[in-house]
């Protein structure tokens, strides 16, 4: 481990040279002034003074790399079950294709610094529109497509896009969703509204366009077939892109990522992490919509010459072989994928994974939520391949914890999602006193900065934002919080324990509980309400809710009750999605409180959980818990 010891002490110690040497990994069109400006604490702009593209040096400067190897290379792998469509674009064909759609937002006004929400399904022409709009130097923000219109309204409002790109319909597990509906009142909901919409017709919905805003996206592309732009250098410190995740006041904040160190973070992690070479498949089994589908399915494996699987699809349609028919048939040599999929993969025949041929798969990695034990020793000897967990937030971009297995094969442990990455110098650190914790002591997992390249930057539009939520939060110590719980043991190897906040994680999904609270409190029969995150051995968290009702008369029979829970569901679903549905919502007269008036949600997690609830020496009434255990056992 000396090696790998080594290598982060000196990018501890000397976080310039360190990171002057991995930023040649990646194309400057202006070598930066300084490698750090930190004179801002904790603003740190990596690369300042230097200029250069994400689409040049995902897309561009392959077409010429070893005197053109890779130019005719699969270079985007689309592949969907949903539609049983598969299509493989090279290097040069990809350029095309961004060319062509950088030209069509062009055309719609777009340009460097102008902001276009892209409202997707897992499509090619989502990969498409994300690099047109880094070759144009504009800022992209993806909104997840499962999300409702209440929340995609709140995210064009903050973001404030010139342009729209969506399309017709999704689809999941055979199941069509209609995105045009849902957009439409979502552009009613706000109060910004973009000069156009773009609109790809997938054929699987109705799409009536809005005369005098929506563009049909066929008839925009004739117009530019063959067109080619120049990519537009933007300094190191210019926004890439936007991407908003849950936060604990309801309100979701904007992470904004730079240009330059993000594409210097993302370069450096596909060897040393990832250990990705130029031509191999990688295949991430995520979603544009979250930062892995950012990260580590566009821009990630492009910036190191590696062609990305697009999938869109669940890991058991056709059958629960389909992720290791993929690895075969492409020769994957990089698999990246989240436990909640393992688990669903757990249920099913064996048989599946002994099947196919997964020599040309190098290892797997898992990231999204914490990794379970059990799960890890399944799937790793299933497979027969190293199985390796990453730990990392849509604000880092890329890993804070896991095994560098491109520097050094270090022991890995099941349940851990390994050491420090080079760059992070992560404490374990007491919420209260703000010292750091012995090994074996739980501590809130923080980062002393400057943060690494590849960090967010900023809140989009929110400076003060950024510092209050990240590096206020530890007493006497201005470090950036993940919100985490850690320990770590004698070795260094550390573990997660799970959120100090209110934002759970479904999935690999993180909601903020403040969100759906905000949702199950606009119906009209509910007065009062506490959301929490319960274990769930499938997806690791699902939310529950607690209601007071403003007429207990209205479930006054079992018929009743769960006639008002599904309301309640559906109000929901129609406002966040169906991702943020409560796996229950249960029905009180009053919640437990202190005192003081704080709802005790660690015991009612707890109860849920089938936990001791805790210490209860200052509740206000010993009732309000009894409701809820009854409730709970009622099932």
């Amino acid at each position: 481990m000396a090696s790998f010891k080594k290598m982060h002490a000196d990018s501890i110690a000397d976080r310039e040279a360190f990171w002057s040497r991995e930023a040649r990994r990646i194309d400057w069109h202006k070598t930066p002034e300084r490698v750090l400006d930190y004179d801002r604490p904790p603003f740190a702009r990596w690369f300042a003074g230097g200029t250069t593209n994400l689409c040049h040096n995902a897309v561009d400067r392959w077409l010429t790399w070893n005197g053109g190897a890779l130019a005719d290379k699969p270079a985007l792998i689309y592949i969907s079950t949903e539609t049983d469509t598969e299509r493989t674009y090279t290097f040069r064909e990809l350029h095309a294709e961004v060319n062509r759609v950088a030209a069509m937002l062009a055309d719609l006004g777009v340009g460097r610094g102008d902001r276009v929400l892209i409202y997707m399904p897992m499509i090619a022409e989502a990969a498409f529109a994300m690099l047109a709009c880094a070759r144009l130097g504009a800022i992209h923000s993806v909104v997840f497509g499962g999300f409702a219109s209440h929340s995609l309204a709140q995210r064009i409002e903050d973001a404030t896009p010139k342009v729209v790109v969506s399309a017709d319909a999704g689809s999941r597990a055979g199941k069509v969703v209609p995105y045009k509906g849902l957009l439409d009142e979502a552009l009613n909901l706000s109060g910004h509204k973009p000069a156009r919409v773009l609109m790809f017709n997938r054929g699987l919905a109705p799409m009536p366009l809005a005369a005098g805003r929506d563009v049909d996206w066929q008839s925009l592309a004739n117009r530019h077939f063959g067109a080619v732009l120049p990519c537009v250098w933007l300094e190191s410190g210019e926004p890439s892109y936007i991407l908003y995740t849950s936060g604990t006041t309801g309100r979701p904040k904007g992470v904004q990522r730079d240009t330059g160190g993000y594409a210097v973070a993302l370069a450096a992690s596909m060897q040393h992490i990832y250990c990705g070479q130029p031509g191999e498949v990688y295949f991430s089994t995520s979603d544009i919509g979250w930062v892995v589908g950012h990260s580590y399915i566009v821009y990630g494996p492009l910036l190191a010459g590696m062609a990305t699987v697009f999938y869109e699809g669940t890991p058991v349609r056709p059958d629960a072989g389909i992720l290791w028919q993929i690895v075969e048939r492409h020769k994957v040599a990089v698999m990246f994928s989240a436990p909640t999929a393992i688990r669903v993969l757990k249920k099913q025949d064996p048989a599946y994974l002994a099947k196919h041929d997964l020599s040309s798969l190098k290892a797997l990695w898992l990231a999204g939520e914490p990794l379970d034990e059990p799960t890890a020793r399944w799937i790793s000897d299933a497979l027969g391949r190293p199985v390796v967990d990453n730990y990392w937030q849509t604000e880092t971009g890329w890993p804070i914890l896991t095994y560098p297995m491109g520097v050094e094969a270090l022991p890995r442990k099941f349940g851990s999602p390994g050491y420090p990455m080079y760059g992070y110098d992560v404490r374990l650190l007491h919420e209260t006193t703000g010292e750091e914790v012995a090994v074996g002591e739980k501590g809130v997992v923080a980062v002393v900065p400057p943060l690494p390249p590849g960090c967010m930057s900023t809140v989009w539009g929110d400076d003060e934002r950024f510092v209050k939520t990240y590096f206020d939060s530890i007493p006497g110590k201005q470090v950036y919080s993940t919100f985490d719980w850690g320990i770590r043991d004698a070795d260094g190897c550390h573990f997660i324990l799970g959120r100090t906040d209110d934002v759970i994680n479904v999935a690999g999904h993180r909601l903020g509980t403040r969100e759906i609270e905000e949702s199950i409190s606009s119906h009209a029969a509910i007065a009062e309400v506490a959301v929490v995150g319960v274990a769930d051995q499938l997806k690791g968290q699902v939310p529950v809710g607690f209601a007071v009702v403003r007429d207990p008369g209205v479930i006054a029979s079992t018929p009743a009750r769960l006639a008002l829970e599904g309301e309640v569901m559906k109000t929901v679903d129609s406002q966040l999605g169906a991702i943020a549905r409560p796996a229950r919502v249960h029905f009180v007269t009053m919640l437990p409180k202190t005192r003081s008036g704080k709802v005790l949600r660690r015991s009612l997690q707890a109860i849920c959980e089938g936990r001791d609830p805790g210490d209860l020496t200052t509740i206000e009434d010993p009732g309000a818990l009894a409701q809820v255990k009854e409730a709970v056992a009622a099932k």
